[in-house]
């Protein structure tokens, strides 16, 4: 099979075709450009694998690639295929061992990936000679796993199949990167639990929903009711130089009934005046120190590291969000919620507490893959569509409001220039 031509209707991203969320071979393409070349890829957290044997199962693209610990404290990522058979011999998402062993042949692994252990490697002994066996310059040093470049930061663990990779602080750039340090400043990590969710839509669809704050005080009632999300709360848009990444910056507002200027936000038909909590502490918020930045206090930041994970900082509720493409059609979401050692027992209830807003079953996030996947519906439907993605304008561009689309149309300029070239 051979990629289908994409009829763009302008020179810009403004409007996107149908085209680009449905087809085979352009997704096989996407992995190869995007998640196994030139890009680093989000699969963990330090505090999931904190001791020497612990190790964590997760993906790049959609690779499977396991997490570990080694014995000398240096975290390694590597392929999930045994060098034998190809096997991907490693099911449980997360344990502790001292070795990996392939169960199909027995070949056996440490936690760096070195090949330690073949069965029968020099034949066996029966009636006075040796039969079989591996040939005589088999060398175990050029059979182990895959290994992965690592990068580290601030206790998030990223990992590139390409080891010619640019440094990950160049990847992200000088201003996502401020945003990724606000949030992972060097406090230790403490893991709080996961969400798993699949939901039927092309991959991409996440990234865009999360550069998208056009959406969030419209689909999302409890967001403009309880006002952690609206289009007149003071905010920000900011992207780094390729327009790849990108970081919504919000500041809470008031709940309620707004006048003036801002009443246009209270008139939309997801904001419900009438509506009341029976558990007022879903939004008993505690303004953090960390919070700050410079003169600004953000309640909200949402980050879209591109291709594979979001950061979510939604007040007191933080966690990761780790995109694993599954085809053209589908990808799984998986949620990380975490706090910080220095939390105390009360701040770590209320992140708990509000991390119940979010995930599969969450009070705002349920939206999003609902959304996702009916516009994944349309798009197999209707191929030679395309989307409109005008709010704002048609150039792309850091803003200080809500009312845009940018950030999804820079994501496309640098999608066509890394897919086009």
């Amino acid at each position: 099979m051979t990629e289908q031509p994409i009829h763009w209707e302008t020179e810009g991203t403004s409007r996107v075709p149908f085209a680009l969320y449905t087809d085979e071979e352009r997704h096989k393409k996407e992995l190869a450009r995007f998640f196994y070349k030139s890009h680093w890829n989000y699969v963990g957290l330090e505090a999931e694998i904190p001791q020497p044997g612990d190790f964590k199962r997760s993906v790049v693209g959609e690779r499977s690639v396991i997490m570990t610990r080694a014995d000398d404290g240096q975290v390694h990522v590597v392929e999930n295929v045994c060098a034998h058979r190809g096997m991907q011999f490693c099911r449980e998402r997360h344990g502790h061992k001292k070795e990996f062993v392939c169960p199909y042949h027995q070949w056996s692994y440490n936690l760096k990936g070195d090949l330690q252990g073949v069965p029968f490697r020099r034949g066996v002994r029966q009636d006075g000679k040796v039969h079989g066996g591996m040939p005589a310059d088999f060398d175990p040093q050029n059979h182990g796993l895959t290994a992965l470049k690592v990068a580290t930061r601030g206790g998030v663990v990223f990992a590139s199949f390409d080891h010619g990779v640019e440094s990950l602080e160049d990847f992200m750039g000088p201003t996502i990167l401020k945003y990724f340090d606000r949030l992972f400043n060097g406090r230790q990590l403490v893991l709080l639990g996961y969400n798993r969710q699949r939901i039927p839509g092309n991959w991409k669809l996440m990234q865009e929903n999360i550069k998208d704050p056009y959406h969030p005080g419209l689909l999302h009632t409890w967001f403009v009711t309880f006002g952690l999300w609206r289009a007149d709360n003071k905010s920000a848009l900011r992207m780094d130089a390729h327009h790849r990444h990108a970081a919504m910056i919000s500041t809470r507002g008031s709940a309620g009934q707004a006048t003036g200027a801002a009443s246009q936000v209270t008139q939309v038909s997801s904001f419900k005046d009438s509506m009341q909590l029976n558990d007022p502490s879903f939004l008993d918020i505690v303004p953090e120190p960390w919070w700050r930045m410079g003169d600004e206090v953000p309640t909200a930041v949402m980050m879209t590291l591109f291709p594979s994970v979001i950061f979510q900082q939604q007040v007191n509720s933080v966690s990761t969000r780790h995109i694993q493409p599954d085809g053209h059609g589908a990808f799984e979401f998986v949620w990380t919620h975490f706090g910080f050692e220095d939390d105390t027992p009360e701040m770590h209830e209320r992140r708990l507490r509000q991390a119940n807003l979010f995930g599969p079953a969450g009070f705002v996030s349920a939206d999003d893959g609902e959304v996702i996947e009916f516009s994944q519906q349309a798009f197999v439907s209707k191929p030679a569509h395309r989307m409109l993605v005008e709010l704002g304008g048609r150039d792309v561009g850091e803003t200080d409001h809500m009312v845009t689309e940018t950030l999804i149309r820079g994501m496309y300029a640098y999608w066509r220039k890394v897919m086009e070239s």
